[in-house]
């Protein structure tokens, strides 16, 4: 799942496909949703 860095809607199209653009604005720049994790570290 991909979000477009201009406009911010959900990306399902195949990322391997040439040319891929935002369907709504017409952007060619996406950002991969990561889930939020909490990483905790220990100090030594």
């Amino acid at each position: 799942m991909y979000k477009c860095g201009s406009c911010g809607k959900p990306i399902r199209s195949n990322v391997n496909q040439v040319g891929m653009q935002c369907e709504n604005c017409g952007s060619k720049i996406f950002y991969k949703e990561r889930p939020n994790v909490k990483k905790t570290i220990k100090g030594r």
